[in-house]
């Protein structure tokens, strides 16, 4: 077997380079980055893990191979234990025939399909691990090669600096568009809401000079003044708006992770997350708001009855939305998914936009929501 990659997987390689910086949205690139790599090697399944600000455990987990229910009924995300905790301790290229024999190997959970030969290769961005490529069963040979092992280094030193562009474009992308938005808003503050209050003052002057015995006209200009104060109502709505969005609350990227961050006072940790997908551009404002409703009242469920020490929160914006609400607690009391008056809420939520709601126990403790809404 040759220890020199040919020029078809060259080729291969730099196609997979040109892709993934195709797009600089961040959620879609580590998508293409662990879809490539998949292919390149010729891997039947694939992840992409984001190591979190600590740089201890997983964040974010994207797969490759697995569909939704296969997830859904694997359960919780892997935080990085075991042979994938292998690269967060030591963030060096890892290559094994058979993970199952490693002596770091925690097993898999239930349901979780058998897999065999592995390949682990860390991403850097400069001089920090931005997380880790894993790679399992090689399905053109029983284990993957010292060449697949350069193919996949090569790959994700390319994944890091499309990364680094696409997180500086996107700081970039923001400063001008905080910039725009608090112009706009200081332009309809100090130029229009001004005229039009002035051109409202002076048709209000204006009744005095026509008269009382001309009662049509007065109706018509006292009209127009309250249809002038309805609109500078109107504006400074907007305006208020342009402020919340420029402080980073539009949206809905931002808007659950804001939700992430205040349910874990209640819950005494923070959920881990996982988003994918155009969240800011692929969901209409009414769904925003049923995403955003029904994850609030789901971790606050979790909070008051689950007893866990774990939860997973996914959101996908693909096909529609997919969000899913996953932990390690007590489980559930299948009469109250009937009887709840918050779960009703939920699946009513989904039912309005053509949708479902499931939820279903978790091996060996806890519970799983799958609430998914199909693209309009």
């Amino acid at each position: 077997m040759s220890s020199v990659a040919g020029p078809r997987s060259l080729r291969q390689l730099l196609e997979a380079v040109s892709t993934i910086g195709s797009d600089l949205d961040l959620g879609a690139m580590l998508q293409r980055i662990i879809q490539s790599a998949v292919d390149l090697v010729d891997a039947r399944y694939g992840a992409l893990g984001v190591l979190d600000p600590s740089g201890s455990r997983l964040s974010q987990f994207i797969t490759v191979g697995l569909d939704d229910d296969q997830r859904t009924a694997i359960g919780r995300l892997p935080e990085g234990h075991g042979i994938l905790g292998l690269l967060i301790v030591d963030a060096k290229p890892i290559r094994l025939p058979d993970l199952r024999e490693h002596p770091m190997s925690a097993g898999f959970p239930p349901k979780h399909p058998p897999m065999q030969s592995f390949l682990g290769v860390p991403i850097r961005v400069r001089d920090d691990v931005f997380g880790n490529l894993y790679l399992t069963d090689k399905q053109s040979a029983e284990v993957f090669t010292d060449v697949d092992e350069e193919l996949v280094v090569g790959l994700a030193s390319a994944a890091g600096v499309a990364i680094e562009h696409a997180r500086l474009v996107a700081r970039v992308q923001e400063l001008v568009l905080v910039e725009d938005r608090e112009r706009i808003a200081r332009d309809l503050h100090d130029t229009v809401i001004q005229r039009l209050f002035a051109t409202g003052m002076s048709l209000q002057s204006t009744v005095g000079m026509v008269g009382a015995e001309n009662s049509t006209v007065v109706g018509r200009i006292e009209q127009a003044v309250n249809d002038l104060d309805l609109t500078i109502k109107e504006i400074r709505t907007a305006i208020f708006g342009l402020e919340r969005a420029g402080s980073g609350r539009a949206g809905l990227r931002g808007r659950v992770l804001e939700l992430i961050r205040e349910s874990s006072r209640a819950l005494g940790f923070e959920p881990r997350v996982l988003l994918d997908g155009p969240l800011d551009s692929g969901v209409d404002d009414q769904l925003v708001e049923d995403v955003l409703a029904t994850l609030r009242e789901a971790l606050s469920n979790v909070a008051r009855h689950a007893r866990a020490r774990h939860v997973d929160v996914g959101v996908v914006v693909g096909n529609g939305v997919r969000l899913t609400v996953a932990d390690d607690g007590i489980g559930f009391d299948p009469p109250s998914i009937t009887s709840g008056h918050g779960l009703g809420n939920m699946a009513a939520r989904a039912v309005r936009s053509g949708g479902t709601l499931d939820i279903q126990p978790v091996e060996p403790t806890g519970s799983s929501l799958v609430w998914r809404v199909p693209a309009r």
